[in-house]
This record gives structure tokens, C-alpha cells and sequence, in this order.
């Protein structure tokens, strides 16, 4: 009963069947069972962003020991992954492409239904990225083909347990590559000469459950789901712009899109230019301040600060009382 109330609850969340969800993670593994699962030929297309996070890198770039061409798509703007730029970059041998629902590092969304809807109208397949966004914002796979997010983020599970969405058209296109009793049919537990996969999204789980994990996702998944995701959303927004405004009074520059821009995401990516970001972070981590410091391939290090909707502006002032202090220090605040 718990197991189908966790699928239920997973399909609600993204607006799916939930006999289309397997419950698996870490985001990588639904990932590469994806890249792996197709029927690749040769000269096929694989269209993905090469600056992404390295687990929606990775299984992709490996396809080239398969014959696969591998291409990169290449934004002016970290993570501004437009329509536009992705269907420039297709081509008739185009199979998917691969693409995340927000940049890890700048927080920049996509246009997830956009792009879904252009790659259906040219019937190319659309993977999914989504755990920079699911939990943090309401989510629809109408136009997606797969989609695999870990719980531990936005989601607020725990780690190794997350939603693997696969279309029931797609079903027959992306075969298990992960074989076990669980999704292989196997009459009082006795292996069969033929392999025949279960019908549903259970053909992707070849054995045990994390059930301890799983719990842990259905108990985060009915708290956020009863509070609704657009209070959410909105909460996390408020939160992430009231921080911006207080880091960009103190000279802060931003990889992340500004408080007035639709494709911004709960992800606000900051570092002071004449401060020691590393510094800063270690002030941050000191007060018990939870934030990320990151880099870009130039080198730049970035604070990255991503509040929840269960975060407070008064909270919010803390960090920025906090970053002000660390500013003072070193002797670059004003």
C-alpha cells in the first residue's frame, strides 16, 4: 500500500500516470538507464549542455564508444537554454536531447513545456534533469519523455531515493538495462527462459526497494504537496529575492538570473569582487549557514545559496549580517 501511495504521490507532483514512475535514485542512475536503455544506431544524435551538472554529462558523452554523435549545445549566458537555441542545434539525426530543468550553478530555468512541445512536433525524444526544480515549483511532463530527479534537494527526502518518470509510450524504446525478480516476471519466484518485463514503470526497479528512503520521500512529498506548490514556489522566491537585494547592496555581483526575471529559480549564485569568496563561505559555515561555493571554468569561485520556502526573510537578514561581518574583516565592506 506505502509503495503505491508513494508513486501516487510522485505522479501528482509531476503530473504523470503512477504506473510511469519508478522509485530509484540518485538522479544519475535514472539517468543512465536512459542513455544506456535505447536503441542507439549509428550516426545518431545526442544534444546536450555541456557545462551542466557532470551526472546529466557524463552518460550522454559516453554514447560516442556507441557510435552516437555527441553535441554540445553552447549558451552565451550560463544555463539560458532557450527554444530557440536547442531547435538551431537539431538535426534530421537527432534521437534526444538532454537538458536539465534549471542550471546547478547560475539557477537559470528552461522553458520546459516549450522545448517539450517543439522536440514532440519533430518527434525527438526529451530527457529531463529535474532535481534543481521538483519540490521547489509545480512541474508537468506533458512533453517530456523521461525524467529522473533525486528526493534530497528541493524535494526535502533523503539521499538514494528519487523519482525515475518514464512515458508509457516510451516503454518499449528505453529497455531495462538493470535486470532482477522484481521487474522481470518471475512466477513464485522461478527465472523464466524468456525475459518479459513487468507492464508498468517496475519494469526499471530490478530488486529491493530503498523502503527506508522511500518513506522518507512520502512523508516530504504529502507535507509539500499539502502546503501546494505554488505557496511553495512563491515562498522560495520571496526568500531568494529578499537575500538578493540585501547581497546587492553590499556590492554583489550575480551569475543567477535577477529578482525580475521568470526564469529565476530558488538558486541565487553571488560573489563580492574584491572580497575572498572562500572566506566568505567560511564565515557562512562557522555561523552554520548553509550555503554552496562553487566554480565556473574560469575559475571564479560563487556563493551559492538556495532557501527553502520554510526559511524566513528574518533569516535571510542573518545571512546578509553574516556576509557583512566577513566583508568587514577583510576590509572590503564599505
Amino acid at each position: 500500500m506505502d509503495v503505491a501511495r508513494t508513486r501516487s504521490l510522485c505522479a501528482t507532483l509531476i503530473g504523470a500516470h503512477p504506473d510511469e514512475i519508478a522509485l530509484l535514485g540518485p538522479t544519475s542512475l535514472g539517468l543512465s538507464l536512459f542513455a544506456n536503455g535505447l536503441d542507439w544506431r549509428l550516426g545518431d544524435e545526442v544534444l546536450y549542455y555541456g557545462d551542466d551538472y557532470p551526472a546529466n554529462v557524463y552518460p550522454w558523452i559516453d554514447l560516442a564508444s556507441r557510435g552516437v554523435v555527441t553535441k554540445e549545445l553552447c549558451p552565451k549566458v550560463a544555463g539560458d537554454i532557450t527554444p530557440e537555441l536547442v531547435e538551431a542545434a537539431l538535426s534530421p539525426r537527432t534521437k534526444l536531447v538532454a537538458l536539465a530543468s534549471c542550471h546547478y550553478l547560475s539557477g537559470r530555468r528552461i522553458d520546459v513545456g516549450a522545448i517539450g512541445r517543439m522536440l514532440r512536433s519533430k518527434g525527438i525524444l526529451f530527457s529531463l534533469d529535474a532535481i534543481q526544480t521538483l519540490g521547489a515549483s509545480p512541474a508537468d511532463v506533458e512533453f517530456v519523455d523521461f525524467l529522473s530527479a533525486d528526493a534530497h534537494k528541493w524535494m526535502l527526502g533523503p539521499m538514494a531515493m528519487g523519482i525515475v518518470f518514464v512515458a508509457r509510450r516510451n516503454f518499449e524504446k528505453c529497455r531495462p538495462t538493470l535486470l532482477g525478480a522484481w521487474n522481470v516476471k518471475s512466477p513464485d519466484f522461478l527465472a523464466q527462459k524468456e525475459i518479459v518485463f513487468e507492464d508498468t514503470a517496475r519494469r526499471y526497479e530490478p530488486g529491493v526497494l530503498n523502503i527506508a528512503g522511500m518513506y522518507g520521500m512520502k512523508a516530504s512529498l504529502e507535507m509539500l504537496l499539502g502546503f501546494g506548490l505554488e505557496s511553495v514556489h512563491s515562498g522560495i522566491l520571496a526568500n531568494r529575492d529578499h537575500l538578493e537585494n540585501s547581497l546587492s547592496a553590499l556590492g554583489f555581483e550575480f551569475l543567477s538570473p535577477r529578482a525580475d526575471d521568470p526564469m529565476r529559480s530558488g538558486i541565487l549564485t553571488a560573489r563580492h569582487p574584491t572580497a575572498k569568496n572562500e572566506a566568505v563561505f567560511l564565515k557562512l559555515e562557522q555561523e552554520g549557514i548553509i550555503a554552496s561555493l562553487r566554480a565556473n571554468r574560469d575559475g571564479r569561485k560563487w556563493l551559492r545559496f538556495s532557501p527553502h520556502f520554510y526559511n524566513t526573510l528574518n533569516e535571510m537578514d542573518q545571512v546578509a549580517d553574516v556576509v557583512l561581518r566577513a566583508l568587514t574583516q577583510s576590509g572590503t565592506a564599505d
